[in-house]
């Protein structure tokens, strides 16, 4: 649990450090080069203008439909993160048997406690690195619309609600804090992790990074996080749901 949590605060630290790179300054346009700029930044900016023009010019409109559609792309991943979640919490009471079986910590014992228990991941289907694929699929992706936004110079000169979108805002990122936490608190409903002293830090360490680096990033890329997290919010309650009635009907059939 100790390196998932190292893996995932390298993986923030890493979104800081490269969002403040690679030509962050200088406005996107089809002479950018490099491979970022040629097919990440660059044709995300197009769908951002693209869009925006088909809505009379609104560029929140224009990130909040194409945040609905990049998770709908990620919707397979996501829902292969939720089933192995579910598939962990089935599993508890035999992780919980082998762990009182090998509970000495000598070498050889661990050794044999790692074995069953990947013998007894690969017998229920479950993969304990499911959880951290979305997360890196996500974070190009993050960083590649911050970059967008900020070097889109259409979008910085427009106003969305009450806020500018190129500009920071107060509300929106603790807006972004509130959906961040009641996405991660969903998640954790039910599951192991809710059981986890660490996970349960990271449960409200992560809804504040998000709000803290909200306030100094540009209010747009804090519309697509909260647009993003109730996407995530409305998944979660449509899938787990079904998950949850069928884990009943099982049990009542047992």
């Amino acid at each position: 649990m100790r390196k998932k949590l190292l893996l995932l605060a390298a993986v923030i630290g890493l979104v800081v450090v490269l969002s403040g790179c690679m030509q962050i300054n200088e406005p996107i346009t089809s002479e950018s080069e490099g491979i970022w700029n040629s097919y990440f930044v660059y044709p995300l900016s197009q769908v951002i203008i693209y869009l925006a023009e088909l809505f009379n010019g609104s560029y929140g409109l224009s990130i909040i439909v194409l945040t609905i559609f990049i998770r709908l792309i990620l919707l397979p991943l996501n829902v292969k993160q939720l089933k192995s979640s579910k598939a962990m919490q089935d599993i508890q009471p035999e992780l919980k048997e082998l762990q009182q079986k090998y509970a000495s910590k000598d070498a050889n014992t661990q050794q044999k406690l790692q074995q069953e228990t990947m013998q007894l991941f690969q017998k229920h289907g479950v993969n304990p690195l499911a959880g951290c694929l979305p997360i890196f699929v996500q974070m190009p992706i993050l960083i590649a619309m911050y970059h967008a936004i900020r070097r889109t110079e259409e979008v910085s000169g427009h106003s969305f609600l009450w806020f500018e979108l190129g500009s920071p805002d107060y509300i929106l990122p603790l807006i972004a804090g509130a959906a961040t936490f009641l996405q991660q608190k969903l998640m954790m409903s039910g599951s192991p992790a809710a059981q986890n002293p660490q996970m349960m830090v990271m449960l409200y360490v992560m809804p504040i990074m998000i709000t803290v680096i909200a306030f100094v990033f540009p209010s747009a890329l804090a519309l697509y996080w909260v647009v993003g997290n109730i996407f995530m919010v409305a998944q979660t309650l449509l899938i787990r749901k079904p998950m949850m009635n069928d884990n009943k009907t099982g049990g009542d059939k047992k």
